[in-house]
């Protein structure tokens, strides 16, 4: 598999660092995140342990349905489904849609590397009103 490669930042950071992008005033390097996370409390806690468990269960597992892992996780359908399609949204499962309908997760990367500054910067040339910074 892969690494997906994270970073923690402010929507405002977020928001300013795609707008530059998009306005062409930025490229992102091969080595820069592509998913961000709005601070270190929500990586941890869409990257708990018992997520973790839940990814490697996925993995090993191949679960055809949310049913399927369900059952082998013990956890419900509606509680995995709502951390499932965050998961998804943060690009760690892929969630797809089986035969009569069913859906199952796939997990797309193995490792996480984590971008985390411990100091506050302009955030990759661009400040917090999205004015590219030369």
């Amino acid at each position: 598999m892969s690494t997906l490669k994270v970073g923690i930042a402010s929507y405002d950071e977020m928001k300013a660092l795609t707008m530059a992008v998009a306005r062409g005033q930025r490229k992102l390097a091969p080595h820069e995140p592509r998913v961000w996370f709005p601070s270190t409390e929500s990586f941890a806690k869409v990257l708990s342990a018992g997520n973790r468990d839940l990814l490697s269960i996925i993995a090993g597992k191949a679960p055809g349905s949310l049913e399927e892992l369900a059952q082998l996780t013990g956890r419900k359908k509606s509680n995995l489904s709502r951390t499932l399609k965050t998961m998804a949204n943060y690009g760690l499962v892929r969630l797809e849609r089986g035969p009569r309908g069913r859906i199952a997760a796939k997990v797309v990367h193995d490792r996480i590397e984590l971008e985390l500054p411990l100091v506050r910067r302009d955030f990759c040339g661009v400040n917090s009103d999205g004015v590219f910074k030369s």
